[in-house]
């Protein structure tokens, strides 16, 4: 009636801060009693409602609150979304302000002790407003949206949000793909902005500034207690965290994703086929949407890896949705190449894949590629062109690369039979063809594969890496000084997805899985230059297939990954086969 002191007051009453546990119990119960006059008019007077420090107060005022949540989107929907943000801004512990030097430096305060406590009650907050307004789902995703912390916040923000958005899946069944592609999307910024190298110059810039910083304190303390106490902190303080801050946060939120994925299969310790399958669907929707498309991401993909490791015929429906993605003309060639570096990796990486799924998955490439070859041979684009035959080139690699891993597998136990099995795939004519794979591959893989089929008679390559090579002469450019420009060493610009993983929480969970390289020593080298006779028995050949690599300090280069082949050997590519030349013959 126009007479608002009293309005005022109460708006007054509710936005003080010391505001009394009983106080806001009688307003709370006043107000559930007259829901129905809240409508769009009183808007502000709601907003003061939602902004009530409900959280950290006793449990009677949570219980209210709650309650009064349940009446306040019964009665009046118009105020579903202001209340779906107000529960969603408590995903993440509370900003406290702190200012240095007249600076406002303010971010979250990671040391609340009932933080775990305060989610529990926003996921029951959020649980009731779903039970009551039932299109909940379709209004809150726009809400999860729009409130995921920027990457740069705090570690502990973005480990809290990503973790109360995974809960929220448990509930609200229907939002799980789209809280999955906003997670994998958000995690993909994160991977793309941390390129392995920039984390391996950063891992071993902090090895450096510690090492120097230790020879500085042993110079000016040299006692034993404190030789002690500098060795544990150095430990601790390095062999958990990354030194690269986005890394830091990449390596949480992925031990949180695989966390999740594990407790999401598996029910009792037991795995949940059903369950598992329904995931399943999601992840690859997702891979599909998201990943496949990113070039040269580092660590996102390996969510599919470490789903398909819990069940083989996972990893095969994985294989086979790569390979309907691979030969479908209709896919543009881009995403066919990416599907090819998938195959490819995957098979040479994935412990859990036998034998026989490799040798089924070599004979559908081979015989792809073979067809590809009996199409082309007698057309007009019968030349060497990745504009025209990328697919093929990324086919071609990826059954190299699986080659190079898997080759000692293959032949293991009978030998005789291996090697027919290699020669019936007929690499001779695949090398030979007018469309010339082994220049468009990558010099590192094309260099091992070359030394094991001339090991094993299967082809012999070197005189067309010969010609390829005098064909592939340096340019000069015709600008001022008539600087050497270097010839392209990746052409497909290609790149193995499942390279060795960096993050050091996160890498536990793939490591168990993970087929490292075993590197070459001299010895290795030696008898890849050495070919098997023909006629030897199979006694004699088994020595060097049955023995394991010796890991001794006579090692080569670095790994065929997509980066140039003369780069420096990275400390961490350990886990990959070297850049080795074997000498031509």
């Amino acid at each position: 009636q126009g007479e608002t002191a009293e309005f005022e007051l109460l708006k007054h009453q509710l936005s003080d801060p010391d505001i009394k546990d009983a106080q806001i119990i009688n307003w709370l119960h006043e107000f559930r009693a007259s829901v129905v006059y809240l409508t769009k008019e009183l808007e502000q007077l709601v907003s003061i409602l939602l902004k009530l420090p409900w959280l950290r107060r006793s449990r009677e005022v949570v219980e209210e609150y709650l309650g009064f949540l349940g009446n306040l989107v019964s009665a009046q929907t118009v105020h579903l979304r202001p209340c779906l943000r107000m529960i969603v801004s408590q995903f993440v512990p509370p900003r406290i302000t702190i200012r240095e030097d007249d600076v406002d430096i303010s971010d979250s305060d990671d040391d609340d002790e009932n933080l775990s406590e305060n989610f529990n009650t926003c996921h029951r907050a959020l649980q009731t407003v779903a039970r009551y307004v039932p299109s909940t789902p379709q209004f809150l995703m726009p809400i999860l949206v729009e409130n995921f912390p920027f990457i740069n916040k705090s570690e502990r923000t973005l480990e809290c949000y990503v973790h109360n958005l995974l809960r929220v899946t448990v509930y609200l069944p229907t939002l799980r793909l789209q809280i999955l592609e906003l997670i994998v999307e958000k995690l993909l910024k994160l991977d793309v902005s941390t390129p392995q190298q920039d984390i391996e110059d950063a891992e071993e810039a902090a090895i450096n500034s510690e090492s120097e910083k230790k020879s500085r304190e042993e110079g000016l303390f040299d006692m034993e207690e404190d030789e002690e106490r500098k060795g544990n902190s150095v430990v601790s303080s390095s062999s958990e965290r990354m030194a690269h801050p986005l890394a830091e946060r990449l390596d949480i939120l992925m031990t949180i994703l695989f966390s999740y994925i594990k407790d999401v299969c598996h029910v009792d310790g037991k795995l949940d086929i059903n369950k598992t399958k329904d995931l399943y669907r999601d992840l690859v929707s997702v891979y599909d949407k998201l990943i496949l498309p990113t070039h040269a991401s580092c660590h996102v993909q390996y969510f599919m890896f470490y789903i398909c490791s819990f069940k083989l015929g996972l990893a095969e429906a994985f294989l086979d949705h790569l390979w309907k993605k691979l030969h479908d003309p209709n896919n543009p060639p881009v995403i066919r190449q990416t599907a090819g570096s998938y195959i490819g990796s995957f098979l040479a990486r994935a412990k859990f894949i036998p034998v026989v799924t490799v040798k089924a998955c070599l004979d559908l490439l081979v015989n792809w590629m073979h067809k590809y070859i009996d199409n082309q041979d007698t057309g007009a684009n019968a030349y060497c062109d990745v504009a025209l035959h990328g697919p093929f080139y990324s086919t071609c690699q990826a059954v190299f690369y699986a080659l190079i891993f898997r080759h000692k597998q293959l032949l293991d136990g009978n030998l005789r039979k291996g090697l027919s099995y290699l020669q019936s795939l007929n690499f001779e004519r695949i090398v030979m063809c007018q469309l010339n794979p082994l220049k468009i591959c990558i010099p590192s893989v094309v260099n091992l594969f070359a030394a094991i089929t001339r090991k094993y008679q299967l082809v012999f390559c070197y005189t067309i890496i010969e010609r390829n090579n005098r064909q592939c002469i340096p340019v000069v450019r015709s600008g001022a000084g008539g600087d050497l420009v270097q010839t392209c060493t990746n052409p497909l610009d290609s790149f193995f997805p499942f390279d060795p993983y960096m993050l050091k929480r996160s890498k536990k969970v793939i490591d168990p899985f993970y087929q490292f390289w075993e590197e070459l020593s001299a010895e290795d080298l030696e008898n890849l230059k050495k070919p098997i006779k023909r006629g030897t028995s199979e006694d004699e050949d088994d020595d060097f297939l049955k023995g394991e690599t010796p890991h001794n300090d006579g090692v080569v280069g670095i790994a065929p990954h997509s980066y140039e082949s003369s780069t420096r050997s990275p400390v961490g590519s350990a886990g990959s086969p070297p850049d080795c030349f074997v000498p031509y013959p």
